[in-house]
Formats: C-alpha cells, sequence, structure tokens
C-alpha cells in the first residue's frame, strides 16, 4: 500500500512550487473525474461574471497517518446544499483569495486560521453551473483541527484519511465508482469517491483528483 511520508506538507511545498508538476498528467486525472455532460467545461474558459470563491485542503497528522477535513453543506444554502465540499466560500472584494480561503476556514470549522499554513495551491476550477470560479488552496495543519463547525453553513464533518485518495480500487489512482445524478430533469452519470455513507463528486473530485495526483508521485 503507498505510505505518505511524515514530511508531505514540506514535499508538497516544493513541488508546488516547482514550474514543471505534469500539467497533462493532472488534466488527465481531473478529466476521469468530471460527471458526464460537463464536455470539459470545469478547465474553462472562465466566464467574466463567475463569482470567486476559494477552498482549503488542510492536511494534519493524527493516528499515525495524514487527513483531510470536508465538509457537509447545510441543506439550507442556496448553492450545493447537502453536497460534500472542502472548506471554504466566496472571495469579498477586499480580500485575496488565500484571505478569503483562511477566513472561510475558521468560520466554517471554528478552527482558528493561526493553524492553517498555506503550502500552494492547484488549478483554477470553473464551476459553470453555479458560476463560480474556484482556487484551491493546499496546507498543512499546525495540529489536528479544533472543530466548533457553523451549523449555518455546516450539517458536518469527514475526517477523509488521504491515502484513500490512491490507495485502493475506488481510488482516484483507478478509476472512479459512478452513480446517478437527476438535476434539471437529465439524470447523468458522475464519477465519486464514497467515504462514510456520503459520494464525494463534482468540483470537489476534481480538485481531490489533482491533489491525489500529487500525492501519488510522492507516495512511497
Amino acid at each position: 500500500m503507498p505510505q505518505l511520508s511524515p514530511e508531505l506538507p514540506a514535499q508538497l511545498s516544493s513541488r508546488l512550487e516547482s514550474p514543471h508538476g505534469g500539467r497533462r498528467d493532472v488534466r488527465s486525472w481531473r478529466r476521469r473525474c468530471e460527471p458526464e455532460l460537463a464536455y470539459g467545461r470545469h478547465f474553462g474558459p472562465i466566464r467574466r461574471s463567475a463569482r470567486q470563491a476559494a477552498v482549503v485542503a488542510g492536511f494534519y497528522f493524527a493516528d499515525g497517518q495524514w487527513w483531510l477535513p470536508l465538509t457537509k453543506r447545510a441543506a439550507g444554502l442556496q448553492d450545493h446544499p447537502g453536497q460534500i465540499s472542502l472548506p471554504g466560500g466566496m472571495v469579498e472584494p477586499s480580500e485575496s483569495p488565500a484571505e478569503a480561503a483562511l477566513r472561510e476556514w475558521e468560520e466554517e470549522l471554528g478552527d482558528p486560521a493561526e493553524n492553517v499554513r498555506l503550502l500552494g495551491q492547484l488549478s483554477p476550477v470553473f464551476v459553470f453551473g453555479t458560476n463560480f470560479a474556484v482556487t484551491p488552496f493546499v496546507a498543512a495543519l499546525e495540529h489536528p483541527p479544533e472543530l466548533r463547525p457553523n451549523a449555518a453553513e455546516v450539517a458536518s464533518v469527514l475526517a477523509l484519511p488521504a491515502r484513500a485518495l490512491i490507495a485502493g480500487e475506488a481510488s482516484l489512482a483507478s478509476f472512479p465508482q459512478r452513480f446517478a445524478i437527476q438535476r434539471r430533469g437529465l439524470e447523468f452519470q458522475a464519477p465519486q469517491l464514497a467515504w462514510e455513507g456520503e459520494a464525494i463528486w463534482g468540483a470537489t473530485l476534481q480538485i481531490l483528483s489533482e491533489l491525489a495526483y500529487h500525492l501519488h508521485c510522492l507516495a512511497e
């Protein structure tokens, strides 16, 4: 089974800073996580009218392995209710995407932004259905998060082991499982990563697929 080093944050930081990084391979990993009927639109071009958003894939080490917290969005939210997401949200006019990512992390999870050290960022994702341009950041936590989730935004928090992204038949290192989705009178198939009874799919899965590519390259 692939193993991730205790030095993973330093490895990721170095890899994300590199001008190389297998862009073609990243694109192929992301493409196989696209839902049907997407036709590559998650790659852009991004509309000028798109709303800017930022999310954080924040690694922490506990029980001998690396984890990522994911949120199940509250049912009352206007955009993507009930879906599994990375912590994050909209970028306000007065802030940068990095500032927004840290602010939203603290607002959603209740974990202080000071616990989060940004390592770099992944490729932007265009969520064309709701017109969001998402900037994903990768981070390392100084210690496991102190979770006090905001019930208005977060229904629950899932802890996803990082190795689940790259190990096993259903991981993103192989071909993901698919499930049927109905939207606006259409039914289509979408790749998913199933975890704790939830389906991780869509833009979140594409972000995780790019992250999985880097983890796959770093795994021992």
